[in-house]
């Protein structure tokens, strides 16, 4: 059984575009697709509706094929060191993901994807995303399908957000990328876009993409199939 290959991006914004632009380009070059990690505020002062920009090259990037998932509403107001929805009981996290939502439908960006910043959700999100119509969640250790309410058991491998950039664990991100691969099993690898300019954690993405493909791994973004009689897709 072949292994798979998702590569996420998050913190995109306008001051980080130009990196993910370039990141991605060597992506379409190995043939990978990737799960834009999405957040409509990621810091004081930046609201994605107001950067044109950014929003129409998600918008083209989604129909190449890269898949748009939404990552949290306004992390930059969360005063905890914890994720944004690590510890939210189910009615905060309700008017949170109800918010982010309808700014991304403006937008042209609805996904029915949803991954938290820190990777972390509370019970209480897990509750209040179906009830939102969403369809997937991407954990720190697997991926939910939240109709069928399956999970695929597969650990995040980061750069950022929550996961050291020191060199040795670019090193051993890489080692594991490389050992997951060659056991058929499903790398995930993910990298906040900041990180991106930095000549160490970009070649150390590179490095374990580059190791999965060697492996065979199929490359791959987040997604939700329907069943036949259902017509809502991801």
């Amino acid at each position: 059984m072949t292994g798979q290959l998702f590569v996420s991006i998050s913190q995109i914004s306008d001051r980080t575009l130009a990196d993910v632009e370039s990141f991605c380009a060597e992506l379409d070059s190995r043939g990978v697709p990737a799960s834009l990690l999405v957040a409509p505020r990621l810091k004081a002062g930046y609201r994605l509706d107001r950067d044109a920009p950014t929003v129409e090259w998600l918008t083209t990037r989604r129909a190449a094929g890269d898949a748009v998932v939404l990552h949290g509403y306004d992390e930059a107001a969360t005063k905890k060191r914890r994720g944004e929805f690590a510890s939210l009981p189910a009615h905060e996290a309700n008017l949170r993901i109800m918010g982010a939502d309808r700014v991304l439908e403006h937008l042209g960006l609805r996904t029915r994807l949803f991954a938290a910043p820190g990777w972390t959700v509370s019970q209480g999100t897990v509750t209040a995303l179906p009830r939102n119509g969403f369809r997937l969640l991407a954990g720190l250790s697997g991926v939910t399908d939240l109709v069928r309410q399956t999970t695929l058991r597969a650990r995040v491998l980061g750069i950022g957000e929550g996961f050291l950039t020191e060199p040795w664990w670019c090193r051993t991100l890489v080692l594991a990328a490389e050992r997951t691969a060659r056991r058929d099993g499903v790398v995930r690898v993910a990298v906040a876009a900041r990180h991106l300019r930095r000549p160490g954690p970009r070649q150390a993405m590179l490095d374990a993409i580059d190791l999965a493909l060697l492996h065979n791994s199929v490359p791959a973004v987040y997604h939700w199939n329907a069943d036949p009689v259902l017509t809502d897709a991801a």
